[in-house]
């Protein structure tokens, strides 16, 4: 059973792979590409190797970029100007803002520009200043302003 005869065979699939990952942008694709491009190479160096080499080295080499890939994106995150743009409640730690309903057994909601939020903290009535001090998930806590 013949599965990849020639070099350029695995260079097409990593063509392939690349326009794939032009359409549906996961880098997932791009790192497999590699790969393939890279099994390609093999090949060319030994003409007559088995499609279950080629195979072998293509899944080898496959998961080995995405875990380099991983490990080194990890190690190195993407510097930004703006570091807390899709974590909208994060944007909010620190503001100190006057309440329009009190918090009652601990619980209460609060009104931040255009959205409301749940608070949890000390009990405390209307007009009373609270600072946001964290959020978890959507659930900010406060502490009273003195």
């Amino acid at each position: 059973m013949e599965f990849i005869t020639d070099f350029w065979q695995w260079w097409i699939l990593a063509v392939i792979l690349v326009i794939v990952e032009l359409f549906v942008p996961t880098f997932f694709a791009l790192l497999v590409a590699i790969a393939a491009f890279v099994t390609g190479i093999a090949l060319f160096l030994i003409p007559n190797m088995q499609w279950e080499y080629q195979v072998l080295i293509f899944a080898i080499l496959s998961v080995v970029i995405v875990v380099v890939w991983r490990y080194f994106h990890d190690k190195n995150p993407t510097e930004t100007d703006e570091p807390l743009l899709n974590r909208r409640g994060e944007q909010y730690v620190g503001r100190v803002i006057t309440l329009k309903t009190p918090i009652e057994d601990g619980q209460g909601k609060v009104q931040v520009d255009d959205s409301t939020w749940k608070v949890e903290g000390e009990d405390c009535p209307i007009g009373t200043k609270v600072k946001l001090i964290s959020v978890d998930n959507v659930i900010f806590k406060v502490e009273i302003v003195h």
